[in-house]
């Protein structure tokens, strides 16, 4: 397990809690660098959406318990917000919550020489997605070769 891995975990662990506490959902923890800064940022969702107030009571209650604990080394900013448009497909419980809804695939492969594609969630598994595409045809992708997958949005 990596250190990322690590930090995520425990952060996860310290923020089930919160969540049930406050009726909430955690969607995703993920530690990330960028431009130079390590980000440590919290996903929760509720019925009806999050709002600003409950990112901040999150924030705050997860705050106390990682300056608590201390198990993370680097510097980082805590982020906790809603997942928003565009929510990456992680763990099971968001394809099934997807099962039916436009998703955007990323490869890391060409197949049919493009990497990007967008269709309804059919089905998954393990090794697969498969995906209706507009024309009415499924397109199966390999996991492996999935750089992202997630919920698609239009502007």
């Amino acid at each position: 397990m990596t250190k990322r891995e690590e930090y995520e975990q425990k952060t996860e662990q310290l923020l089930a809690p919160i969540m049930e506490a406050n009726g909430f959902e955690m969607v995703d923890v993920e530690y990330v660098k960028e431009a130079g800064t390590w980000y440590l940022r919290a996903y929760i969702d509720k019925p009806g959406g999050i709002t600003v107030d409950d990112c901040e009571i999150v924030n705050r209650a997860l705050g106390a318990l990682l300056d608590r604990d201390d198990f993370i080394e680097e510097s980082y900013i805590l982020e906790v917000s809603s997942p928003g448009l565009g929510r990456p497909l992680k763990k099971e419980r968001d394809f099934v919550r997807s099962q039916g809804e436009e998703v955007e695939i990323r490869t890391y492969r060409m197949v049919e020489r493009q990497k990007e594609f967008r269709g309804v969630l059919k089905t998954w598994d393990k090794e697969t997605v498969t995906i209706e595409t507009e024309e009415g045809q499924e397109q199966v992708f390999d996991r492996d070769n999935i750089a992202l997958i997630r919920l698609a949005f239009d502007f």
